[in-house]
């Protein structure tokens, strides 16, 4: 909720230093004011370039077996039931089920040899999110998410936007960690697919008259007192600028106008699908297009498929997944986008190679695909290759560090530069990985 202290009178007795921090709650996805510049007052490197990504996060993990890495040759309780269709690229082959992309596979490169060795969602999510595996198994970041990197490294493309967005909720494990709370995702938390669709903390409540905000500079003015007081006990440093820029998403129009769907002509949005997920790659596109830097995507929860496995796939899972990629895919490429715009597909690990007593597949981190589109990386490719069964890499083994690597590469983020934590030990934004030179133009 966004709350406005009135002017303060003229006799000087304004707001205290407490009401102030109460009171500046403006609400991008939960956090207040105070989080927000207590964080970003700590420095960020100055925006550079548009570049910007849209991860879009297959939670519960996809079968890498019957998407990009099909084993036709394998006995049946491996190979199951899909089987390989020719993309627009000569000898590479991908799933019969993802047959828009395979039909523009020249604009889209899949690493099919990513791995790590930790099969827990929470664990697994951690690792492929931020690039460190964490030991316990926990409910946030232990480590800050990739979106927060960015969103400390670089901040937003254009002012009045957020650096960092994720649809249509906020995303396990896409927290900032000890970065704070200002690099915790900006998210909507409404369905973009549902003709009710309004974001959350864009609009001012309904007993807030406009006019009370008419006057900033009166504002400024008598946060400029307060700041004063604050600054002398070491909370914050440049509140008038943060404030400005808190303020600017909420008042000006860049953001809502962003955020608005309904300027999207229907068949554009017919091509993305009517479901969550292809409207939230049409939001994301909208998004990154007026200067989002991150956007992080939660494409469903259902990627999970210890039973069921084709089925799932087959009628729900693939047809959106193939539809709302393919969609963003030729509409960046459309509109002279993909060199600025990186697209990414991944989860947190693979599926088993053999198929369960329940007619599914099981976690499995000893290999998985990650899909990349666009972000100037070399397109039309499958880089690496596993075994028979598709259980580990026989070639060119990536990490979740070489995957992420290449990402910020893209960003112009130095991967070494340190962080540090609470406790003032340097963690560099990752541990280990180098960026995966197939993809590199």
């Amino acid at each position: 909720m966004l709350d406005f202290i009135g002017r303060s009178p003229r006799d000087g007795s304004g707001p205290s230093r407490r009401a102030m921090l109460r009171a500046g709650t403006l609400g991008l996805g939960g956090l207040t004011l105070a989080d927000m510049l207590r964080a970003r007052a700590m420095g960020q490197a100055p925006v550079s370039g548009r570049k910007s990504v849209i991860l879009i996060w297959q939670a519960g993990g996809p079968s890498h077996i019957d998407m990009y890495d099909l084993k036709p040759n394998a006995p049946a309780e491996i190979r199951g039931e899909f089987k390989p269709i020719s993309t627009s690229v000569p000898g590479l082959q991908i799933g019969e089920h993802l047959p828009r992309q395979a039909a523009i596979f020249d604009k889209m490169s899949v690493v099919r040899s990513a791995f790590h060795t930790n099969a827990g969602h929470g664990m697994g999510s951690q690792w492929m999110q931020t690039g460190y595996q964490a030991t316990i198994e926990v409910n946030d970041n232990i480590f800050p998410s990739t979106g927060s990197v960015v969103a400390r490294m670089k901040g937003p493309n254009a002012p009045g936007m957020p650096a960092y967005v994720n649809l249509p909720r906020k995303v396990s494990f896409g927290n900032a960690a000890y970065l704070g709370a200002s690099y915790n995702p900006f998210a909507p938390d409404a369905d973009p697919s549902s003709s009710s669709f309004q974001v959350r903390n864009l609009k001012l409540p309904g007993r807030v008259d406009a006019s009370r905000l008419g006057r900033r500079q009166d504002l400024l003015k008598d946060l400029d007192g307060i700041r004063r007081d604050i600054d002398t006990k070491g909370d914050l440093a440049g509140l008038d600028t943060f404030y400005r820029d808190a303020m600017e998403m909420v008042t000006g129009t860049r953001a809502q106008k962003a955020f608005n769907l309904a300027e999207e002509a229907e068949s554009l949005r017919d091509t993305y699908g009517r479901h969550d997920l292809g409207q939230c790659c049409l939001l994301a596109r909208r998004l990154v297009e007026s200067g989002v830097t991150f956007v992080t995507i939660q494409a469903g929860g259902g990627w999970d498929t210890h039973g069921n496995n084709f089925s799932e796939l087959r009628k729900n899972l693939l047809p959106k997944f193939d539809q709302a990629v393919a969609g963003l895919v030729r509409d960046l490429f459309d509109r002279g986008l993909h060199e600025q715009v990186l697209v990414m597909a991944m989860g947190e690990f693979g599926r088993t190679p053999k198929i369960n007593s329940g007619a599914g597949r099981d976690h499995w981190p000893g290999a998985m695909s990650v899909l990349f589109s666009g972000g100037g990386l070399r397109m039309g490719q499958a880089v690496g290759s596993t075994n028979a069964a598709a259980e580990y890499p026989t070639s060119k083994p990536y990490t979740p560090g070489c995957v992420l690597s290449t990402m910020y590469s893209v960003l112009a983020i130095d991967h070494k530069h340190v962080f540090f934590d609470q406790a003032q030990r340097p963690l560099p934004i990752l541990s280990e990985g180098e960026p995966i030179r197939e993809l590199l133009g």
